[in-house]
């Protein structure tokens, strides 16, 4: 046990590497379990997870597939994608990670731009993967199985060499197109992936003894550095759902695991404070007294059924990819739930901002995470705004194949340029404003941030999310209402009609009468379908930015889109 504990107390210095980090857990955890499935399917101790995946890893050397050969990964989430994850990396092999929700030509490109000579993919992704792609690869593994699906015997030469990484050596290759399109491949290398996981510790410390749920795409490196990678070093277990994603499956998911660790985006926890806590407060006559009377009673009580609905022992419930509706931040305040915000994006492999539970303040993303370096560029004296800028061990090595646009994100002394606008407090928390690539110029020359307008919109109990755009010059909001304004069931199509056109007046009144002159909105747009998003349930604007009606000519635009990002 005290052997254990030094090994754990000089493991910061040791960790440089996912090699050193795959060893380290290995060795001192070996009886810990790794990883779960709801359920009980599928799952490994430390020591059958070296074993399996040192057995993969011999697997794929026979096919001549060494150190520096890209690996790509096509699943969703189990205990699978950490094995091939780790015998990938821990041997010099480059991880290739790609989202489950991208579309077969998305795969395409990722595999063809990586030049990937391993595929792992699950039965329930193999359809997007196409027979040209298919007879390219040397190599398909079932990720389910880990036998192989595709094999070429010419490629059997046994001289696939690994190697100990360096810690600047190419880790991962993360191919994403986040909110703008133009899909770009981060090289995140070992030295950037090992810090990540030393800035979680620094700013939440875990142990073997916690259990963690995770419910996001391992594919993003939100999860993939934080919730697999942190809790790996260490030594906890991680449950996985085992099953596609819905409110019954996490449900039952949350009373047979009862995490303490669960990372989420704010999309979740806003559904059950926006159409669950608040509307039955409201419709309850005594609920509605106590919150006007007694208001800490009331919160202590429902605090405890939320933490009771998150498995009763939740401790840490990280909300990160996109920012949180400042309103139900501020309610979960009030019941003591512990959440935490941070800040981070790919080319920082994520983290860049960290705030725990105990330090998180409603508005904020918290401060530098640890050994990470922040400040504001371009300040403007008026508003205290700026451009976040950061540096440190976490910093993508840049993106792959394209050295133009690497330098266009790089100052010349070597900080990254988020392209986020914020501003910092007294305590030196930082507040991200907005992109700004999203900003648009008013007619006098102002700056307006259309995620300012977006925050009054959403606040509305007649919207779920919305987009404001700009148009021959004007604001036009692109909402998606909530299930509950129209009644397709009892009216007729004119009673419709009426209904639809009175909700959008009511939106655009409400909104102008809120915002500034510059900010008001000219027209309200209801969206036929559901926004596309990105894993970490960001609204790709891209897709909407020349579309005229919402519904009608989106699947022409985002056709277009993909014509354009194949150029």
């Amino acid at each position: 046990m005290a052997s254990k504990r030094y090994f754990k107390k000089f493991s910061e210095s040791y960790i440089e590497t996912l090699s050193k980090l795959y060893h380290y857990s290995t060795s001192v955890y070996p009886d810990n379990q790794q990883s779960a499935t709801v359920g009980g399917t599928q799952g490994y101790t430390f020591k059958e997870f070296k074993r399996t995946c040192d057995g993969v890893s011999k697997l794929m050397s026979c096919y001549g597939v060494g150190a520096g050969d890209r690996v790509a990964i096509l699943s969703q989430n189990m205990p699978n994608w950490a094995i091939a994850f780790f015998a990938t990396t821990a041997f010099g092999r480059v991880s290739v990670p790609i989202l489950p929700d991208s579309s077969a030509n998305e795969v395409t490109n990722i595999l063809t731009h990586s030049e990937s000579k391993v595929l792992f993919v699950s039965k329930r992704m193999l359809s997007k993967v196409t027979p040209e792609c298919m007879e390219k690869l040397p190599l398909v593994i079932d990720i389910e199985t880990l036998i192989s699906i595709k094999k070429d015997p010419e490629a059997f030469t046994c001289d696939g060499r690994v190697s100990e990484p360096n810690a600047d050596d190419l880790a991962a290759l993360i191919y994403t197109s986040g909110t703008t399109g133009n899909a770009k491949g981060v090289m995140l290398s070992h030295r950037n992936l090992a810090h990540n996981v030393i800035c979680s510790y620094h700013c939440w410390k875990t142990t073997e003894k916690d259990s963690w749920l995770s419910i996001l795409p391992m594919a993003h490196t939100y999860e993939m550095s934080i919730g697999f990678l942190y809790p790996f070093y260490v030594g906890a277990c991680v449950n996985y759902l085992g099953k596609p994603m819905s409110t019954s499956v996490l449900m039952n998911a949350l009373k047979e695991v009862r995490p303490t660790t669960m990372l989420s985006v704010p999309l979740i926890i806003e559904k059950v404070v926006k159409s669950n806590i608040i509307p039955t407060i409201k419709r309850s006559v005594l609920l509605s007294w106590m919150e006007k009377r007694m208001p800490r009673l009331l919160y202590r009580i429902v605090g405890k059924r939320l933490k009771k609905t998150f498995g009763g022992k939740i401790k840490f419930f990280g909300i990160g990819g996109a920012k949180l509706n400042i309103d139900v931040e501020n309610y979960l305040r009030k019941l003591h739930f512990p959440y935490a915000i941070g800040y981070g994006m790919t080319e920082a492999a994520p983290l860049v901002c960290t705030a725990n539970p105990k330090e998180t303040w409603p508005g904020t993303t918290g401060q530098a995470a640890y050994g990470v370096q922040v400040k504001l560029d371009n300040v403007d004296p008026e508003t205290g705004e700026g451009e976040l800028i950061a540096r440190g061990d976490n910093i993508m090595l840049g993106y792959y194949k394209d050295p133009d646009r690497t330098r266009s994100v790089f100052t010349e002394d070597g900080w990254y340029k988020t392209n986020d606008l914020a501003s910092i407090d007294s305590k030196g928390r930082y507040s991200i404003k907005g992109r700004l690539n999203n900003m648009i110029l008013g007619p006098s020359g102002e700056n307006i941030y259309p995620e300012e307008i977006e925050k009054v919109i959403n606040d509305l109990n007649l919207v779920t999310e919305s987009l404001v755009l700009e148009r021959d010059g004007k604001l036009v909001a692109l909402v998606q209402l909530d299930e509950n304004v129209l009644n397709y069931k009892i009216s007729n199509e004119d009673e419709i009609i009426q209904k639809l056109e009175a909700t959008k007046k009511s939106i655009l009144e409400s909104v102008n009468k809120v915002v500034g002159k510059s900010s008001k909105i000219s027209s309200v747009e209801v969206m036929d379908e559901p926004f596309e998003k990105t894993a970490t349930m960001k609204i790709r604007r891209f897709l909407y930015k020349k579309t005229n009606t919402p519904a009608a000519d989106k699947a022409k635009q985002t056709e277009e889109d993909k014509k354009t990002s194949d150029k």
